[in-house]
């Protein structure tokens, strides 16, 4: 088991969470998916729901919302969050607006646990940044169920890798093996990937996040039958063999049994 216990290195994906319309609903389907443990929070919290694998963190499900707790009109639609590590939340989020980002959420406390930020890269790609105090990110990784990859899918490559460089020290390296493929690393170590966006019409810059699972067919079987959708079928790469599927209320993730680069 791949437990994380001390702060992530700056740059690094640390948590992930999902906003949806329907919380208790989501929560109830990952739980069956991936054997995650969570229930709505307390309202000091706005109901944000900590779901845990094995004892430990590993995501955070939340309702759509307006900041005066007001249900949204329109209804966003159903999105994970990536979240990158960050030893100065502020400056970082500073430095999004001098390198071409822009600033969708301020840095704000979220109680002893740290403090966050919403952002978009250049690609218009929106990423979340983590300052921790309390609570460093996800406590289990690379495990069943568990973070493990994040993927960036970009119009513009370049432009992506000068942007994180800058902002959080992220170097954008070609990986052998994986034509158009690189490898994101922090201190010469693989936390993520990039990739120039597919052909498909009308998808916008975004984050993907990958969950491991034992069986890549029988996760995707289940989830069908759980009222999800598969956007992409299993297919064997270099990585693994991985799928890009859709929650029953629209999230978007993939799931991979993988036998190639892991982050964390």
């Amino acid at each position: 088991m791949a437990i994380v216990t001390g702060p992530y290195a700056p740059g690094t994906p640390c948590w992930v969470d999902l906003m949806v319309p329907d919380q208790q609903a989501a929560l109830d389907f990952y739980r069956d998916l991936f054997g995650w443990q969570g229930e709505v929070g307390p309202p000091e919290s706005g109901g944000y729901a900590l779901c845990t694998l094995e004892g430990r963190p590993v995501a955070g499900i939340m309702a759509a919302m307006n900041p005066d707790g007001s249900t949204p009109d329109p209804m966003p639609p159903a999105a994970w969050t990536t979240y990158l590590a960050t030893s100065d939340l502020d400056a970082t989020t500073a430095a999004v607006t001098g390198s071409g980002g822009q600033v969708m959420v301020p840095g704000m406390d979220v109680m002893t646990l740290g403090r966050m930020s919403a952002v978009s890269d250049p690609t218009g790609a929106v990423v979340g940044l983590w300052q921790a105090n309390d609570f460093p990110g996800a406590g289990i990784v690379n495990e069943p169920g568990a973070i493990i990859w994040n993927e960036l899918n970009t119009s513009d490559t370049d432009a992506a890798a000068s942007f994180y460089a800058t902002t959080l020290g992220i170097s954008a390296v070609t990986m052998k093996g994986s034509d158009g493929y690189f490898s994101l690393n922090v201190d010469e170590r693989a936390v993520g990937g990039m990739q120039a966006l597919s052909d498909a019409p009308g998808v916008p810059s975004h984050w993907l996040t990958y969950f491991a699972v034992d069986d890549t067919d029988s996760t995707v079987d289940a989830l069908v039958r759980a009222g999800g959708s598969v956007l992409a079928p299993p297919v064997d790469m270099l990585a693994g063999r991985m799928a890009i599927v859709q929650d029953p209320q629209g999230g978007v993730f993939a799931v991979i049994k993988a036998g190639g680069p892991e982050a964390g």
